[in-house]
């Protein structure tokens, strides 16, 4: 849907009509799930919180103001709600997954199985070093690259200032090249 239609059923749903707020839910509900798996670091709770997420956005849709971005406000939504489930855990969780989720991705000419292997290598060094950094870190870093997020959104949902943002992303890329760079120069067996 472009932003025109999603503005449209947007104000629909606003109305009360629940065949357009499950048009919206079929059009957001993977990046919502998706942020809600980066965020809590597992499949099942992810699911628990999307579903919530989307109750919360159907209970709230009068109070969304059309000049903002419909996926913005439902992201920030979504967000809000996993950082009071990882608060309230009180536990250190994983913000992204050991073992990669199986997403669907669209059709595409199949790679060759050397090109799989080097893919699934590259992937796996990424996912490592991103697991490394301190969890605050790996937070600002789903928000910002998965949820899209903006420095002051960033800022505003984890009770930061904006300079702060700026300066774990910037702490983030060093640290993920430093990690990267490492690990290409290890000698392979």
């Amino acid at each position: 849907m472009d932003e025109a239609t999603l503005q449209a059923v947007a104000r629909r749903a606003q109305a009360g009509e629940p065949e357009a707020f499950a048009d919206l839910y079929r059009h957001f509900y993977r990046r919502v799930f998706g942020l809600c798996r980066r965020l809590l670091g597992s499949a099942q709770a992810a699911e628990d919180a999307g579903a919530e997420v989307f109750l919360r956005a159907q209970r709230a849709m009068s109070t969304y103001d059309s000049r903002l971005s419909l996926s913005g406000w439902l992201l920030s939504i979504a967000s809000h709600h996993c950082l009071d489930q990882l608060r309230g855990r009180r536990v250190e969780q994983r913000v992204f997954d050991s073992h990669a989720a199986e997403w669907n991705e669209p059709a595409a000419p199949a790679p060759s199985p050397l090109a799989e292997l080097l893919a699934a290598e590259r992937s796996a060094a990424v996912r490592a070093a991103l697991e490394a950094l301190p969890e605050r870190t790996r937070l600002v870093v789903a928000l910002r690259y998965h949820g899209e997020f903006s420095y002051d959104q960033i800022a505003a949902a984890l009770g930061l200032n904006r300079n702060h943002v700026a300066t774990l992303l910037w702490r983030a890329k060093k640290e993920l090249q430093r990690s990267l760079l490492a690990l290409s120069r290890e000698p392979k067996p």
